[in-house]
């Protein structure tokens, strides 16, 4: 809007809500200004924080499975949903919203009432999607600057030559990284945004094996585990940054989304707990 009759509506600070849908029945309201009451409920700790509405666009609810069985989810959606679990398109939006808040350092406020707030540190996977294929010799001596003893577990060629390997390092107390390369036909949709030349068919999947697997689906998982991914997940940033520094492409984390280089450099520090809260799901 311009000229003298419009001067003085625009408010580029003010927030508008909007709407954008997700999937086939559900949308996203928002963004909502939320207070510091709101912010405590949810354990966030942000001097300014925005919140998004997620329902089904037609006002209906969602049909529900049974009650769990079990509440030992990483993501604790089985303790936020006690009595019938989400199942089809809403349980994957669940998983979206609690994937967003713990890559925004924020929350999500299940039916309103349950609060989730993933611990951002926990995110520790990375994969790296390029146009060009190392061989394992090439990608080997990278993970053995971290892990001494590191080896290729696993060779092979592809129908179309393409390599595929897999390569680990184990310590004695933290686990283990691993790194898995293969030719996709698939990529992340958040790749779809870029230009395609950003990257490549060829994944370097790059993940952390703890020493007790099982604590991974564990909500609130043990000290020893929270002190050895610390210590694993800045190993294998470092790692990711090593590869990507060789041949490009871009980095996505276990959420779905593209790895920022400042969020990178962040994951070096072992001690960092991840991002301020600055968003919420409802």
């Amino acid at each position: 809007m311009a000229g003298a009759r419009f001067r003085g509506m625009a408010q580029p600070d003010a927030l508008v809500p909007g709407v954008m849908r997700l999937g086939e029945d559900h949308v996203v309201t928002g963004p909502f200004e939320v207070g510091e009451a709101q912010l405590a409920e949810l354990r966030i700790s942000a001097a300014k924080a925005e919140a998004y509405s997620v329902s089904r666009a037609d006002g209906l609810r969602d049909v529900r499975g049974a009650a769990p069985t079990s509440y030992d989810d990483r993501d604790g959606i089985a303790r936020a949903f006690p009595h019938s679990l989400p199942q089809g398109a809403e349980l994957r939006i669940v998983q979206w919203m609690v994937a967003a808040a713990r890559k925004s350092g924020g929350g999500v406020l299940a039916d309103g009432r349950q609060p989730l707030v993933p611990d951002p540190a926990a995110s520790v996977n990375l994969a790296l999607y390029a146009a060009h294929a190392l061989l394992p010799g090439d990608v080997l001596p990278m993970l053995r600057s971290l892990i001494a003893t590191a080896d290729v577990s696993a060779e092979q060629a592809t129908a179309d030559g393409s390599p595929r390997y897999t390569l680990a390092g184990s310590t004695a107390y933290d686990g283990s990284l691993v790194v898995d390369m293969e030719r996709v036909d698939r990529v992340p949709r958040a790749l779809g945004s870029l230009d395609w030349r950003s990257y490549g068919p060829f994944a370097y999947r790059m993940s952390w094996v703890p020493a007790d697997p099982y604590e991974l689906e564990l909500e609130q998982a043990s000290g020893l585990h929270v002190i050895a991914r610390a210590r694993m997940r800045a190993s294998l940033a470092r790692l990711a940054v090593a590869v990507q520094s060789r041949i490009g492409g871009i980095l996505v984390d276990e959420g779905g989304f593209i790895a920022a280089p400042e969020e990178l450099e962040g994951r070096n520090d072992p001690t960092a707990g991840g991002a301020p809260g600055s968003r919420a799901w409802v």
